[in-house]
Parts: C-alpha cells; sequence; structure tokens
C-alpha cells in the first residue's frame, strides 16, 4: 500500500502503529484537493537551548578511501583509510575487504591501528575470520573523531571527487556499500543506536530526479528507499515542497560504544599507544597489520593527498517527540546546507565543511548561521492542531 494511502486512513497513528524508528505524524482533515496535510513536532531551536558545539576532522581525499595492502619488511600492511564523511556508512564493507586482504598472511593475528568506527568494524570482521586481534589507538570512543559525525548511512557524502574516480575504484566502491547497508540492517532493533528514520528535504523548486546525478549515480537501486514529493499544502515546513525519504540514523554515542563491548567481547584487546615512524609499527608482534588511522595516515604513512575537512556540530536539549531529521532551509548559503538529526543525546544541526581546515576550535559565524537557520525554518513551521 502506498504510504501516502496509509496516511489518508490516518487511524493507525491513533492506535499507536507506526512503523518503528519513524517519525509520528498527525494527519488533519485534508487540503481542498483531498489530499492529507501532514503535521510533525516542532523542533524548539533556540539559543538558550544550546548544550553544546562539537568538531571534528574528517579525512578526505580526492580519489576515494584507499582499500589495499602491500609489504612493510615481513609484515603484510592493510590499508583501510581516507572514508571522508562515509566513515559510518562505509565502514562494514571496507572492514569486509580489509579483513580478506588479510587473508593471505599465514598466521590469524592481526593488529588495527585506530579506533574509531573503522577500526572497530574492522576488527570485527577479522575475528570472524578467526583472528586474534589487538587495537592500538590514541584515544578511544568517547574521544575519537567518529564520536563527531551526525552520522547516518550517507555513503557518498565528502566521498570523491568526481574527476578523480575510475571504474575499479567505483566497482570497490558499490561492493563495500551494499555490505554496510546490510549490515547496519541487521543491526536496528538491537542496542546499537542504529534506526530507520523519515528524512525531509525542504525546497521552493519542485524537485528533480538526482538520483543518477554525480555521486549518487554510484549507488545501486538497491541501496535508495522511494521518495514521496510533498507539494505545497501536504507538509508543515515553511516552502513549497518537500521530499520524504526513510534512512538509517545512526547514534555515535550508543553506536561506538556497543562496538567497544563487541570486540572485547569476542577477545580482542585495546593498548593505548601511538605511532610515529613506520619502524614503530614494525616493533609489533602481529604478522598482519591494519591501518585504520584516518587522518593520521597522512603523517604516518606520508599520504599528502588526504586532507582535513571540518566538520561542526551544535547540539540543542534532546526533544523525545521529535523522530525525524530535516535537510535544508529558508534562506541556505548557495551550496551549504543546513540539517537536523534527533538522537537520544540531543538535536543535532549541522551544516558546516572546511575543507583544507586544520582548527579543531568552533566557528562562531558559521555556528551562528547553523542555528540561526534552523530558528527560521521551525519558527514558520506550521505547528500540530491542538487535541491531534
Amino acid at each position: 500500500m502506498h504510504r501516502r494511502t496509509v496516511l489518508k486512513l490516518g487511524g493507525m497513528a491513533a492506535l499507536g502503529l507506526g512503523v518503528p524508528g519513524c517519525s509520528t505524524v498527525v494527519v488533519s482533515p485534508a487540503t481542498p484537493a483531498g489530499r492529507p496535510i501532514l503535521t510533525l513536532p516542532v523542533v524548539r531551536a533556540s539559543w538558550d537551548r544550546v548544550i553544546r558545539t562539537t568538531v571534528g576532522l574528517r579525512p578526505y581525499r580526492p580519489s576515494g578511501f584507499v582499500l589495499r595492502a602491500t609489504k612493510l619488511d615481513d609484515t603484510l600492511l592493510v590499508h583501510n583509510y581516507g572514508h571522508g564523511g562515509t566513515g559510518h556508512s562505509l565502514s562494514w564493507g571496507c572492514g569486509a575487504v580489509a579483513a580478506d586482504l588479510a587473508l593471505e598472511q599465514g598466521g590469524r593475528r592481526a593488529a588495527v591501528i585506530g579506533c574509531g568506527i573503522v577500526g572497530l568494524t574492522t576488527t570485527r570482521q577479522l575475528q570472524r575470520r578467526g583472528f586474534d586481534v589487538t587495537i592500538y589507538a590514541k584515544t578511544v570512543p568517547p574521544d575519537t573523531t567518529s564520536n563527531m559525525a551526525l552520522a547516518g548511512f550517507t555513503p557518498t557524502s565528502g566521498l570523491v571527487d568526481r574527476d578523480e574516480r575510475t571504474p575499479a575504484w567505483d566497482e570497490q566502491f558499490r561492493r563495500v556499500a551494499e555490505i554496510s547497508y546490510r549490515e547496519l540492517q541487521l543491526l536496528v532493533g538491537r542496542p546499537y543506536g542504529v534506526s530507520w528514520i523519515d528524512n525531509y528535504s525542504t525546497m521552493n523548486q519542485r524537485p528533480l530526479d538526482l538520483s543518477d546525478v554525480g555521486s549518487q549515480s554510484l549507488l545501486p537501486p538497491a541501496l535508495r528507499t522511494g521518495r514521496d514529493v510533498l507539494g505545497p499544502g501536504e507538509h508543515p515546513f515553511p516552502l513549497r515542497y518537500a521530499t520524504r525519504r526513510t534512512t538509517l540514523r545512526i547514534e555515535p554515542s550508543i553506536y561506538l560504544d556497543a562496538m567497544v563491548k563487541d570486540v572485547l567481547l569476542f577477545g580482542a584487546r585495546i593498548v593505548i599507544r601511538g605511532f610515529e615512524t613506520l619502524r614503530d609499527l614494525i616493533t609489533l608482534d602481529e604478522p598482519v597489520v591494519v591501518n585504520c588511522t584516518g587522518l593520521g595516515a597522512r603523517d604516518l604513512f606520508g599520504d599528502d593527498a588526504l586532507i582535513p575537512t571540518k566538520g561542526q556540530l551544535t547540539v540543542l536539549v534532546p526533544q523525545p517527540e521529535v523522530n525525524y531529521r530535516t535537510s535544508g532551509g529558508i534562506t541556505p548559503q548557495p551550496g551549504i546546507g543546513i540539517h537536523m538529526m534527533p538522537r537520544a543525546d540531543g538535536i543535532v544541526l549541522g551544516g558546516t565543511s572546511e575543507r583544507g581546515e586544520w582548527s579543531l576550535e568552533p566557528d562562531e559565524d558559521a555556528r551562528r548561521r547553523v542555528v540561526e537557520g534552523h530558528m527560521a525554518l521551525y519558527g514558520a513551521m506550521r505547528p500540530p492542531t491542538p487535541g491531534g
């Protein structure tokens, strides 16, 4: 049954028979054309509800992530880094490929360098293949770059420059994206902080079909859920159109802690240690070393193509009743959007991407743009009808 037909019936919402993880909606009678009017709980965006602002540096490479094996003396060195803004989205698939590459070495002991989401999922994929794993890292959750992510299944976000792509890289991307999408689905409904949620993108012009344009063309159809286009009067946002698509949400504070528990449960050790040179890696006893250092690979392995992309998030007091996300606002700057993700630890507001910026200090101008942009969007949003 089409979702709009379900909304017309309305009774499911009254009985609490919604889809787990998706937004709770209220349907008022109808538009003059007979179409349902969707209303949603309004985000209370204001400066006095801000509880923190965080900054993370995404490891971006114009030619995409690195996923390959090489030799370092007698050690098999497997690289798995440079995912830009897609670490949470692609880590399970990249970890599977890295673990398969590790099988080229005869032994079943491996060192994983890094304890962000890429290092943790790679460890789990190695454990599934019978490896005894030790994780070496300078920091562990909640103090990793992965903890600073908005997170969700956004496999093409800040990933690769179109002119740098090759057919071989595209094929590898599709493989890891499909593996990751499946793995994340299997975590829904369990204590991993992974769930399905409706995303509303707002705009004044009727949206075009962009699924085959730019980086979106990388995604196989099986990795895209269907999209509804809501016209004027059919949605509560102060723009003419909104699109609705169901996507996967990941809550990093829950997800990363759960992953740490898993790798320890299956026998991994975590050692707090940094590495300054390649010679330091050779001192390890493990015959396989998997490099999941993210931005740290620039200095450790001399990858000058790796550069930071600074992302900044401002978090509001949680609103449990808000269970939908939004992308876009009333007056977004050209090429820069804003977006909101509700999580158990707060309403997360984002919309920054500064390539080549190394500073971990919050940018006050960017913070003001993001918060005030959401204040304008939700301040003009139509609230639910009383008693609805």
